[in-house]
């Protein structure tokens, strides 16, 4: 017995040209980028020269270090999108050098992405000082400054932190590049050392601030903000970067700026939460002011926000407000959650890379592409007919999808196409013909064994899916695997086939079943002509028109002969 036919072919086809409506809007949407991004190999990109230094004087550089920081270096790259990076190594040991090579980016972004050391640390302000370095050896200073540490942390539900209040006069020190006591216990005043330092560091120098030098969060420390307008004496670290175990760019409900969530542990969680409890019952910190109820976020030696404890804060999370941009927080947060460099990394060459395909390449590959679609058509055409002409828009109506698609992740995600990736798009077109060619067999099959058209294209699609879905949930786990497993341009590859692989699950639902389920409603086609490709030349049996005219017969009376 036949499955019954699917009646509301027409529910799908619509939510079919709604998904793709949206995909429209959303790529072409006026005023923003509507072109695929190209890979290294199709359009360049920037190339950095890294050479890897230890974190302290006189420690040597290992390949652990090496194949750590490589490794970090490419899950930040990455957590941009899939941008088809290339991060590798030359050499081995104190000579080696890393090679960081990315489609697209611009070089001062990728730079501060890949050098950063990315150490982070929590401290009490001891005290915020005047940018220019004293005229004297003695630690005091009489201009003044107004910070420009925008930024505030905050947490969650009830606990806040507000901005500091802007300095009147300085009666201490000032501090440009990050320097510590030699002493671990005596405050800043009582260390000669540590304020002859202080007092001789200028943060008006863009080096002073340009970051990049680990800070060692058990001594004080006297630093920049990332401005170089303030300085600021502080203490030992409360909170380290190695206690924060999520970051993300969020833009709060209402807010008026993009932040960075943080979590901490629970170790980091108590921190913040005793540090916080102190620090919010001292006054109001102006210029020199100490103590004071403000803390500094260091990220690599400079101060990236010192906001102030008006309460408590519980629950262990916090939020970086900066006035931040989506990409500045989203490289921060990746910055943050993929940790920080096992060394420090010095940029002795940055470069622009050219194509090393180029465009006649791309268009010899789009080229054979469109060739082997023409064929693929051509054949289910010839030997379909009105069925192949079926598949034919079908296989255009994914290839317009595949296309939207690249577009929205390039402006969503950073999806970046390579050749591997049209190689993989090139490759779905025989999986996506191989979907036509089953269910079309499928109906030829039914009809064979004495079914309708209208019956046919019901119970043959639901013979067919199972193994059009088997076939399909084949390839997306090779290639869920091979993405997992690889790097580079084969992961690429890897994305574009199993992205197309989906889609090719998609047409075949929500398209080609519905067109084919109304085909089958039509006289002509239950005619079975030569031009639908079920004639009985093809399917070697009688044909359909045949079939229904001896179900008619049998239902027709017989006449009785007159006595």
């Amino acid at each position: 017995m036949a499955p019954p036919a699917t009646t509301k072919p027409l529910r799908a086809l619509i939510a079919l040209a709604v998904i793709m409506l949206g995909l429209i809007a959303w790529a072409f949407w006026p005023g923003t980028d509507s072109t695929v991004r190209l890979g290294l190999d199709l359009q360049g990109g920037t190339q950095v020269i890294l050479l890897p230094k230890p974190v302290s004087e006189g420690a040597s550089i290992t390949d652990e270090q090496l194949q750590q920081t490589v490794a970090i270096i490419r899950q930040r790259v990455d957590g941009l999108g899939v941008a088809e990076a290339e991060v590798t190594t030359q050499g081995s040991g104190e000579g080696a050098a890393i090679v960081v090579s990315v489609p697209g980016a611009s070089q001062d972004r990728l730079v501060d992405l890949v050098q950063k050391t990315a150490l982070l640390d929590f401290r009490p302000v001891y005290s915020i000082n005047n940018p220019a370095p004293a005229p004297s050896a003695s630690p005091s200073a009489s201009s003044s400054a107004s910070p420009s540490a925008s930024s505030t942390a905050s947490a969650s539900a009830s606990a806040s932190a507000t901005e500091g209040a802007s300095p009147a006069a300085s009666p201490s020190a000032s501090a440009s590049a990050p320097v510590g006591t030699t002493d671990l216990v005596q405050a800043p005043e009582n260390s000669p050392e540590f304020q002859a330092e202080v007092a001789n560091l200028d943060c008006t120098n863009p080096e002073a601030y340009s970051g990049g030098t680990p800070d060692d969060p058990a001594l004080w420390l006297g630093t920049c903000d990332e401005t170089g307008t303030v300085k600021y004496i502080l203490e030992p670290a409360f909170i380290k970067g190695t206690n924060v175990t999520g970051a993300s760019a969020v833009l709060p409900q209402g807010g008026v700026g993009w932040v960075v969530s943080l979590e901490f542990d629970g170790e980091g969680a108590k921190a913040l939460g005793d540090a916080s409890t102190t620090l919010s019952a001292l006054p109001d910190c102006g210029l020199g002011a100490s103590p004071c109820n403000a803390f500094a976020i260091v990220l690599d030696g400079v101060v990236t926000s010192a906001p102030r404890f008006n309460e408590p804060i519980l629950g262990g999370q916090a939020q970086i407000e900066g006035n931040f941009t989506a990409q500045e927080a989203n490289d921060l947060a990746n910055i943050l959650k993929y940790g920080a460099l096992p060394v420090t990394l010095e940029a002795v060459d940055i470069t622009s890379v050219s194509p090393t395909v180029g465009s006649e390449q791309l268009r010899a590959g789009l080229l054979a592409g469109l060739l082997g679609l023409v064929l693929v058509m051509v054949y289910l055409i010839v030997y379909y007919r009105a069925l192949g002409v079926v598949a034919m828009i079908s296989l255009i109506a994914a290839g317009v999808i595949v296309y939207l698609v690249f577009v929205v992740m390039s402006k969503s995600i950073g999806l970046t196409l390579t050749l591997a990736g049209v190689a993989g798009a090139i490759v779905a077109i025989g999986i996506t013909a191989d979907s036509f060619i089953v269910y079309f067999e499928r109906i030829r099959d039914e009809i064979r064994e004495g079914r309708t058209l209208r019956q046919a294209c019901a119970s043959g699609w639901v013979r067919a899916r199972r193994t059009l879905l088997a076939a399909d949930f084949v390839s997306l786990l090779a290639a869920v695997v091979l993405y997992l497993l690889s790097v580079g341009s084969v992961r690429g590859f890897a994305f574009v086939l199993g992205l197309t692989t989906v889609i090719d699950v998609l047409v075949a639902f929500w398209f080609t079943h519905p067109i084919v389920v109304l085909l089958g409603r039509a006289g002509w086609m239950q005619r079975g002509s030569r031009w639908t490709g079920l004639d009985p030349d093809r399917l070697g049996a009688p044909s359909m028109a045949g079939t229904i005219a001896r179900q008619g017969r049998r239902r027709e009376p017989k006449e009785v002969p007159n006595p």
